[in-house]
């Protein structure tokens, strides 16, 4: 358990359920309801081990294996030079 948060050294931590994004390379993984400590004070998120290697798991199978995702969304990609 979260005894202090490494940022800010607040001691208190609220249990929410949040959207995570995994990326490895040029790929992502976004991941809705992901349960984490989350500080009350600077907002820093706290996963615990199982979750994280979980999601990772998740990437492998849908980037590697061919798992199809529940659903799939675009991005727009732009270079922050390029913007007007």
């Amino acid at each position: 358990m979260i005894e202090v948060c490494n940022f800010c050294g607040n001691k208190n931590f609220t249990a929410r359920q949040v959207q995570y994004i995994y990326r490895h390379g040029d790929k992502f993984l976004l991941v809705n309801n992901v349960p984490c400590q989350e500080c009350d004070y600077c907002g820093e998120q706290y996963f615990e081990a199982p979750v994280l290697k979980k999601i990772e798991q998740e990437f492998m199978d849908i980037h590697l294996a061919g798992k199809s995702a529940k659903t799939t969304i675009q991005i727009p990609v732009e270079e922050f030079a390029h913007l007007s």
